[in-house]
């Protein structure tokens, strides 16, 4: 049974918002349809739903990882509708959304220089802007939920069948059932988006489950570059951030995905995100990973079309007492495919970090070239790293190359820094920087800038941010 809020505080939500429909904590057979009900759904969504639901109910907690018995799902809230709906002004948004999305994103001088932008509170957008010459030009991008029902031919074919389905993993299959919003984001064929589009996720409401769908299909010889960004506000109980990401980079197509996720430490970040690219398409996935309790995300790449590549780039910072579990995947499904890992990350206090890969080479897949790097940096003697790669070469023309770090800063090097005039706290500032160029390299300004103030703040004082 739902529950009706009519109080415009709603129940420990962080502003002042008003919610006029919630699903009870918990998930049931109820839970999935009233989600449906509520969005008016087509039927064969609500299958799918369902469908999903059954596959989560046989699944088990994942044990392989990071330790997840925190997590009560049963106490998590699976929808929440907030009063009014998507503005297509800014100047719309209620005044204290406004304010977080500020202080998350993009200034509104920087954001008009965006292809388009969207911002997501709970299960629902609450702006939306899109060039003009883009929409005349066929781009299409709006929340999922939307597309459900005026792109519904593209959604059926894409949505959880080719590349994520929910058989994949528990989380799949729980996101599969419960969710909401997300980009839906379709790149006519030859079409080249030369600004980023850009979302921003914000959950607010005590105990809650945001589980936002992506689906990014850039069609033959187009270009898209993708950025969203995701914050919670700090509670005693766990909230769950769930997504599904699922991006197909047709013939000769390039995508760049970048996400920069700094959720607070009460967050249990668990995702899939999946790409599939066809022949001499480039798929390039940038990560920044600074807040939540628990992450684990590990984005893949399956190249299943001759000539095909992919970059992944991720950055993790694991604070006191948090766990970062990541890395990455990569399928070599056909001949001549090139890819490239980088995975570093920091840790502080009592953090812990993990890199988990996987480099697999189909037989038959001769001439491809991959490789992978992590490196850790450990900034206190409690910190503690692992790496667990997995090679699969199945071809014996192939070139593979991998390396691994692990270390701390060394003295010499802070030495020879405060001699010339820093501070201790700066001149480890300044090596972590370095540590993570490749990153800073590969986000746009305001986000490097961001970052680095970040990495500033947390050397002064580890949880000081987030």
């Amino acid at each position: 049974m739902a529950i009706e809020l009519n109080s415009e505080r709603g129940g420990g939500a962080a502003l002042a918002l008003g919610y006029k429909f919630l699903t009870r904590p918990g998930i049931t057979e109820r839970t999935v349809r009233e989600i449906s009900a509520a969005k008016g759904e087509p039927d064969w969504m609500l299958e799918r739903r369902l469908k999903s639901f059954r596959i989560f109910q046989g699944k088990p907690i994942p044990t392989w990882g990071p330790d997840l018995s925190g997590l009560d799902l049963s106490a998590i809230t699976y929808f929440a509708s907030l009063k009014g709906g998507e503005h297509r002004d800014w100047k719309d948004v209620p005044a204290e959304i406004k304010l977080q999305f500020e202080k998350l994103g993009v200034p509104e001088a920087e954001r008009k220089f965006l292809s388009g932008s969207g911002a997501m509170v709970e299960s629902q957008w609450v702006y939306k802007s899109v060039r003009k010459e883009l929409e005349d030009a066929g781009v299409i991008f709006m929340s999922t939920d939307d597309a459900v029902q005026q792109h519904p031919e593209i959604v059926k074919e894409y949505f959880m069948t080719k590349c994520v389905p929910p058989t994949d993993n528990k989380f799949a299959a729980l996101h599969g059932a419960v969710w909401s919003g997300g980009a839906f984001v379709f790149i006519p064929e030859g079409v080249k988006v030369e600004t980023p589009l850009q979302l921003y996720f914000l959950m607010n409401y005590r105990g809650y489950g945001q589980f936002e769908h992506t689906l990014l299909i850039a069609e033959p010889h187009s270009q898209v570059s993708y950025l969203e960004a995701c914050s919670a506000p700090r509670y005693a109980e766990s909230s769950l951030h769930s997504a599904v990401v699922e991006i197909f980079v047709k013939k000769r197509a390039r995508v760049k995905y970048t996400s920069i996720q700094n959720w607070s430490d009460s967050v249990y970040n668990l995702n899939t995100k999946r790409s599939v690219v066809d022949e001499c398409g480039f798929m390039e996935w940038v990560g920044g990973s600074l807040g939540a309790k628990v992450s684990m995300l590990y984005p893949c790449s399956i190249l299943r079309g001759r000539g095909a590549r992919a970059d992944h780039i991720v950055i993790s910072i694991a604070k006191d007492g948090t766990v970062k579990d990541g890395g990455a995947k990569v399928i070599h499904a056909a001949p001549g495919t090139t890819s490239n890992v980088v995975a570093k990350s920091i840790c502080l206090g009592s953090g812990r970090a993990g890199y988990r890969g996987l480099l697999r080479v189909n037989k038959g897949c001769a001439n491809c070239r991959a490789s992978v790097r992590c490196d850790a940096l450990l900034l206190d003697s409690r910190a503690r790293s692992a790496t667990f790669p997995v090679m699969e070469i199945n071809e014996n023309k192939v070139a593979i190359v991998h390396e691994a770090t692990v270390g701390r800063i060394s003295e010499d090097r802070l030495f020879y820094l405060m001699s010339r005039g820093l501070g201790e706290n700066e001149a480890k500032a300044l090596i972590v920087r370095g540590f993570v160029e490749p990153l800073l390299n590969a986000l746009p300004l305001e986000y490097a800038v961001e970052f680095s103030r970040y990495i500033e703040m947390e050397i002064e004082g580890p949880g000081a941010v987030g």
